[in-house]
């Protein structure tokens, strides 16, 4: 398929969530936008099942696509986007009606490793989803996964139709945002640690919370005038919580929880280091592909998800549950310019290289092209 031609993005339910913060919206329009800067002609079409029901959506979906034979379609995938408790069988119908029309069909797997936790129900959502994933793998053209393709469990041993291509900034990269020389020579005076509390997820709140305050104490040992900004979604859900917890340290807490992506940007920038506790890092995760697109240093746990190429970026990774570790690793960045300066550089670097939305959006057209 050569550039030029209709590529179609497809989206499952909307969540109700403020404007902009949906990030699989997000990553639909921006990759679209991309994708049309290079000569991919791309329309975002979404398939209502939550609010007309399944059979409508797929009689819907099976009108609308009479004319996508031979052209690629984008299916976002997550869980919860294709069903309300996470068990999303339709969606096998669904990729069915694309393939009898005859369109080439690529999966964007945003939740490849399934449902955390490990009560028995979550091990047994967990277990149905990887199914609904390995089938959805057998009908697709095209499988892109946002960690190392290695990395995801249920893949068949020779998974030649599966392409690493990790998620982009949804906010402002730092080339586009006005900054002056200090931001990169540093300030003096007070340090600021930046964190995200989204939703809950792999980690539960008291956890993030517990780690965060630990964290924050020991660093202000060492660095004085520490500054805590809190953003996302549960930021002001978590206010008091961090509140109570840092009550014995010497540390500035700021929540502001949602932000344009402008604004966010500008907080991004303006601060020296990210903390990221939401489990561990990952090519995926699109808060900490925001931090490096601004360039601002990480400090993170590492795990089974972390691997190239955000492992190329100014990302520092501790053992899973290291607190002592992201501490010290803080300490260290926020204490040495040259350091942070360098982190700086490589996140810089490998947002050019591998982050950019024109970067994956180049990648995706070497996937289609080699599909």
């Amino acid at each position: 398929m050569n550039p030029g031609a209709a590529v179609v993005a497809l989206l499952g339910r909307r969540l109700n969530l403020p404007a902009g913060t949906d990030a699989i919206e997000s990553y639909s329009t921006l990759l679209g936008e991309a994708l049309t800067r290079q000569g991919w002609r791309t329309t975002l079409v979404q398939v209502p099942w939550d609010e007309i029901g399944w059979a409508r959506a797929l009689h819907q979906l099976w009108r609308q696509s009479h004319h996508w034979s031979g052209h690629w379609v984008v299916v976002q995938y997550t869980a919860l986007h294709w069903s309300w408790r996470g068990l999303p069988l339709a969606f096998l119908a669904l990729l069915s009606v694309l393939r009898h029309r005859g369109a080439r069909v690529a999966i964007v797997f945003h939740d490849p490793t399934g449902y955390p936790g490990e009560r028995l129900r979550h091990r047994v959502r967990r277990a149905w989803q990887h199914h609904v994933m390995r089938l959805a793998y057998r009908i697709s053209h095209l499988s892109v996964h946002t960690i190392p393709v290695e990395r995801v469990p249920w893949l068949p041993g020779n998974p030649h139709k599966a392409v690493l291509i990790p998620v982009g900034p949804n906010v402002p990269a730092f080339e586009d945002m006005p900054h002056d020389a200090s931001t990169v020579e540093r300030r003096s005076g007070d340090r600021t640690i930046a964190v995200f509390c989204l939703r809950a997820g792999e980690r539960t709140e008291a956890e993030e919370v517990s780690d965060i305050a630990y964290v924050a104490q020991r660093v202000a040992e060492r660095v004085p005038q520490l500054r805590i900004v809190v953003l996302g979604r549960s930021a002001e859900n978590t206010s008091a919580l961090l509140q109570a917890a840092l009550a014995p340290a010497h540390v500035d807490l700021a929540v502001t929880g949602v932000l344009p992506a402008e604004e966010l940007s500008r907080r991004l920038i303006a601060a020296d280091a990210l903390l990221f506790v939401r489990g561990a890092i990952s090519g995926g995760r699109t808060t900490a592909i925001a931090a490096i697109a601004c360039g601002l240093p990480v400090v993170a746990y590492a795990g089974p998800q972390t691997g190239h190429p955000i492992t190329e970026a100014g990302v520092v990774v501790v053992a899973p549950g290291d607190r002592d570790g992201l501490a010290t690793e803080l300490i260290r960045l926020l204490t040495d310019d040259s350091r942070w300066s360098a982190a700086h550089q490589r996140n810089l670097a490998a947002f050019h290289r591998y982050f950019s939305w024109d970067a994956i959006a180049a990648r995706f057209a070497a996937a289609f092209a080699a599909a």
